[in-house]
């Protein structure tokens, strides 16, 4: 590991020293373990470990750094404002939680002694987390209709991709929706190098192969050969951008078509009822019920009292259990997962409110009705 290692600025004068991850150790961090491997796969090109040397700080109580901060190895003192002590060690389930995660930071850590931990961008973990569990809302919504049986297959492979994760969770059908099917011959020119891209194309039947020319002189020489599941052209998506290879087809084949119009407007999230904690808990709303949509050991880790927990990615199924006279509010930590939550299940006809922008976004009083009673 030390032959790997290189040293960088933590941004509080101190240095900390960076190997890659081993993704065994990821296994147990909560909420990481939800994602998919694609999903963490892409989470995890940005991150290493860090090894911080003992008596340096990881944060500072009011620093807001948007970070999940995990401790691998080592022992950290987190101290409040009240100058109040506590110990966190690696070897402790706690530590299967991001450290002291408010933000700002009700507390400072420093490392008693040499530690290695792992700091994830929240806002990149948390819009994975909404994608993962809603295109799983999905997926089981889809292998309950039989009339979708000739095109479960290709929609079930996309959606387990990262190839749309930017596109908010409540939309994920509507990308369904917007493929077209186009039909090809063997022999077929789907896109030509040097053209300027307006869609891509996803294989759902037959064999496409990839040429380049290095120059214009030069003939296309075949680099590569795409089968069933693979997708193509997906740069004309987010840039303006000429096609980098040519697609000819190798065999008879279908593949679904997206255009870059369409794909613009499925960026745009859909209207979905807000509600802040204020109005949730007034007297109107005594009778709702509410959700926590997050993983089980979100939840167990703390909830509000009387909350049911429904994760999202289980909602299709336990949502039966759910009575449609009633109203519900659904909470989660940043509002991403209950929002598409909300959208989900209010287009099946239920009465249902998301929390604003999530337990996070609630005053530090309020966020401790969703700690006292794990």
């Amino acid at each position: 590991m030390a032959d790997e290692a290189s040293i960088v600025d933590t941004g509080n004068n101190t240095q900390s020293y960076q190997s890659p991850v081993e993704q065994r150790l990821l296994e147990t961090l909560v909420p990481v373990n939800a994602l998919t491997v694609d999903h963490l796969n892409t989470l995890l090109r940005d991150c290493s470990v860090e090894i911080v040397l003992s008596g340096q700080p990881l944060f500072e109580c009011g620093d807001y750094d948007n970070k999940h901060v995990y401790l691998l190895s080592g022992e950290v003192k987190l101290t409040n404002n009240d100058g109040e002590e506590t110990a966190v060690m690696a070897e402790n389930p706690e530590a299967r939680y991001p450290l002291a995660h408010h933000q700002p930071r009700r507390n400072s850590a420093i490392a008693v002694t040499d530690c290695s931990l792992i700091r994830f961008d929240s806002d990149k973990l948390d819009s994975m987390l909404a994608w993962d569990q809603a295109s799983n809302y999905i997926m089981l919504d889809i292998a309950s209709q039989r009339d979708l049986d000739e095109d479960a297959d290709w929609m079930l492979t996309l959606l387990k991709s990262n190839l749309f994760y930017k596109v908010p969770p409540m939309n994920i059908r509507d990308i369904l929706n917007k493929f077209t099917p186009e039909y090809f011959v063997t022999g077929d020119t789907v896109i030509r190098q040097g053209e300027l891209g307006e869609c891509c194309y996803y294989i759902k039947e037959g064999i496409a192969g990839v040429y380049q020319s290095v120059d214009d002189k030069s003939s296309p020489a075949l680099v590569a050969e795409l089968g069933v599941g693979r997708c193509f052209g997906e740069d004309a998506l987010v840039n303006e951008t000429v096609r980098n290879a040519t697609i000819e087809m190798h065999s008879n084949g279908v593949l679904m078509k997206l255009n870059k119009q369409d794909f613009f407007l499925l960026l745009k999230p859909p209207a979905v009822d807000h509600i802040s904690f204020v109005d949730a808990v007034s007297s109107e709303q005594e009778d709702c019920v509410w959700i926590d949509v997050r993983t089980q050991d979100e939840f167990e880790k703390g909830h509000k009292q009387d909350a049911i927990n429904m994760p999202l990615n289980l909602l299709k199924l336990k949502s039966r259990m759910l009575n449609k006279d009633q109203r519900h509010i659904v909470y989660c930590n940043s509002g991403r997962r209950s929002d598409a939550a909300a959208y989900l299940l209010g287009q099946e006809g239920f009465k249902i409110a998301s929390l604003s922008n999530g337990v996070a976004g609630c005053s530090i009083y309020e966020q401790q009705q969703f700690e006292t009673h794990a």
